[in-house]
Order: structure tokens, then sequence, then C-alpha cells
């Protein structure tokens, strides 16, 4: 062998050492690259209890973004762990469970919990130790507190709680000939009272008659004697500010009474719930509910459809709601928001992501948006969408919004209203 030949041996085993070297070094960087502590996310749920079935979407969702993340490269290099409590549905649980992640814990992160009821005897506590939370689904929060690191994933926005009657009632002014005359209904609660003052101030901004106005009890089961005193009244439009069990007495007791106003609809919490618009089917033809996320909407954002794949896919093996629009992609995309802030800061400082957050812009699967001042969404978002020829025990009808169509804002419609109400209940 000659001395040329030895040498350009040498050189490629040299080369090869070189390469395998740099491999070697490649898969230790990606073994290692989640070796540091976890990333602590901490919040309470309503895991059992009455608001067990949205808390529930929420965590599965929340499980999904944390795979996701940890299947990559985790959060500045260091995996997420998920820490949650159940707070049995009692908002008085709350403060105890976000004192002892905070104190005892030490999560690194916050979020939720998930609603009104929730949020609000959590702040106390989280201002005092000058946390920054995402809350899920929680209205007004910060109308009272004012806390420059809370931030809402519900896209009600500047409006707040009027919007869950703003587009209802600019469709009823838009009607000819205008309907006159409304009756409003509402659980004796936090949100469904708000939503029925918001009603209020849309009724008289577009010079309806007030003909009706009452509540009934959280425990009310009986709807038959509530809509006979309504429609005593004969009024043109209906509006609901409902719970889901309360929403289905109403719909079923209209549907037996007879009752078809011209509109009928509102803030109506069960028509959110899959099984609920299974259930109901037909009997709700013709309602017109107000929804942040809609079916209709999955196909104009992006990434929308490949997160409610998966999570369809898991919400089969845990028994919840199989399409989970009006919970699952909010609580993605308050991880999403986290993992954007994270990054772009290179830090786990609560002041420095709450900063950023103010003035960052955020892609997400529930669709593209900017908190404002008060941590609601700068841009008010609110789909109204009818229900139209449903078929008894349908869900794939629901999935894809064919039989719950948006009939408004004009820039979103994917169907027109069936109007009036008895007309929708004939087809």
């Amino acid at each position: 062998m000659s001395q040329e030949t030895i040498v350009d041996l040498c050189r490629n085993a040299l080369r090869s050492l070189g390469a395998a070297l740099i491999i070697g070094v490649s898969l230790l960087s990606g073994a290692t690259a989640q070796s540091g502590d976890p990333i602590r996310i901490g919040m309470s749920l309503a895991l059992t209890g009455a608001g067990a079935s949205p808390a529930k979407v929420i965590n599965t969702a929340l499980e999904i973004w944390r795979d996701d993340i940890n299947a990559k490269s985790g959060l500045l290099g260091r995996p997420i762990e998920l820490v949650i409590y159940d707070d049995q549905s009692t908002p008085a649980n709350v403060p105890n469970i976000y004192t002892k992640l905070i104190a005892v814990d030490k999560v690194d992160l916050l979020l939720g919990p998930y609603g009104t009821n929730f949020v609000a005897p959590a702040m106390p506590t989280i201002i005092d130790n000058n946390k920054l939370t995402i809350s899920f689904t929680a209205i007004g929060i910060n109308d009272k507190f004012h806390y420059p690191k809370y931030f809402s994933m519900v896209s009600t926005g500047p409006e707040g709680v009027d919007s869950f009657s703003i587009g209802f009632f600019d469709m009823a002014a838009a009607q000819l000939p205008k309907p006159q005359t409304v009756a409003i209904i509402a659980a004796d609660a936090e949100f469904a009272q708000s939503a029925a003052d918001g009603a209020r101030r849309q009724i008289k901004k577009h010079g309806f008659n007030l003909v009706y106005d009452q509540s009934y009890p959280p425990s009310a089961t009986d709807f038959a004697p509530v809509v006979r005193a309504v429609q005593a009244t004969n009024p043109d439009i209906l509006y609901i500010g409902a719970y889901p069990p309360d929403n289905v007495g109403i719909i079923r007791a209209a549907n037996e009474i007879g009752f078809k106003p011209k509109m009928m609809g509102g803030a109506m919490i069960g028509m959110l719930v899959t099984p609920i618009k299974v259930q109901l089917g037909p009997i709700a033809n013709g309602l017109i509910t107000g929804e942040n996320f809609a079916a209709a909407s999955v196909k104009q954002i992006s990434g929308a459809a490949d997160f409610l794949k998966r999570y369809g896919e898991r919400a089969v093996a845990a028994h919840i709601d199989p399409l989970g629009f009006a919970w699952g992609p909010f609580a993605y995309s308050a991880g999403q928001v986290l993992e954007q802030a994270v990054a772009a800061t290179n830090s786990l400082d609560h002041d420095k992501l709450a900063e950023y957050m103010h003035k960052a812009s955020f892609k997400t699967v529930s669709g593209d948006f900017s908190f404002g001042k008060d941590g609601e969404w700068s841009t008010s978002r609110m789909f109204w969408t009818q229900v139209q020829n449903a078929q008894p025990n349908n869900l794939e009808q629901f999935r894809d919004g064919s039989a719950q169509p948006i009939v408004w804002p004009l820039e979103a419609k994917t169907g027109t209203l069936i109007y009036p109400y008895e007309k929708a209940r004939q087809k």
C-alpha cells in the first residue's frame, strides 16, 4: 500500500469520525433538549360538579397543547407539566387552590380558572402575588380589577357582555316590517343577568318595546308556566339568557305549547353543548344563538380543523363533548399565547410576559387577535348562528355547521336567517 493511499485512508477516517461526532452531538442535544426541570403551569378547573362538562373539554385541549410542545423542544428547552386541581365547581374553593399553586407548588405560570364565577374569587390571590393569568371564558373580570396581568380568551372584546345581544337585535331591526315588541326571560344568575342587561340596552337603542322582563330561579325545572306567561304578552321577539338544563326546558316547553314568536334565542349556553343540540334536533330549528366559536367558522381559521380533529379523537376515549367548539379551541389557544410570549421574551417573568402580550398579535386555532388594555381581545368577535333543518340524533350535521350556519355578521355568513321563527319550524 503506497504512502499516498495510507494518507487518503486516514483523511477519510478523520472525516467519518468528524461526521460521527457531529451526529452524536446532535443526538445528544435532542435527547437533552428537555432535560431541565419542567415548566409547571397551574390552574383550577371544575372537573366535577355542574361545571365539569366544559372544564373537561378545556383540560383535554390543554393536554393536547402540552403534548404538542413536548413533542418538539418544550419551552426554553424544558418540558411542560400541567398542575391542575379540581375546584369541584365551587367558587369558594378557588382562592385556596391558587394560593397553593403559588406558595406551595411554586408553579412557573398560571392559567384559568374556567368561567366568571370562578375567576372573580381567584383574582385577589393572583393580584396579591403579582402573577399573570389567562382565563378561559370569564366575562368582564377587569371591569372591576383593572389588573394589567389579567388576560381573557373569550372573544367578547370591548363590547363585553353586550356582544351576547348586539348581533341578535341588529338582525331583528333589519327585518321588514320591523318587529316591535320584546320579552326577556333569564336565569337569576350572574352571566344570564348580565346578558339580559345587555339586551335591555340593545332594546332601547333600536327602539323596541319591552313588554315582558322576568327572571326565574336556577333551580327551576318546569318551564311551561314561564313560557305561558311570555306567550300571554304576544311578543314579536323572545330573548333568553339560560344555562344548559333550563335551556333544554325552555325550548321543550315552547315546542309543546306551540309558542312561535318572530325571533327566539339569545345567550343560550346549552346550545353550545353538542349532546344537547343532538338531543334536541328539530325541536331547536329556528333558534338563534350567540357563539364565540362556531362550527361553520372552522374553515376560516388556520389550524382549527387539525386541532379539532385531534381533539375529537381524544374526546371519544374521554367520553366528553365530541366536538368541543365552545371551549376547546380557546383553551388550546391560551397555551399558544403562553408559548409565543415565553419564546419571544425568553423568560418566565410575569411582568415581561404581560408587557409583551399587551403589544403582540397572536395566531391561534381560535383565530388571529391581540389583547386590549384590559386584557380582553382588542376586537370583539361573536358569531350568531341559527339552527336550520336539523334532523333527529345526527351529530355530523353540527360538526360541519350545515345545520347551524352563521347568519351574522355579514362578513362571516355561511347561511341566511330564516325569518320569522315559524317559517324555520316548518322546514
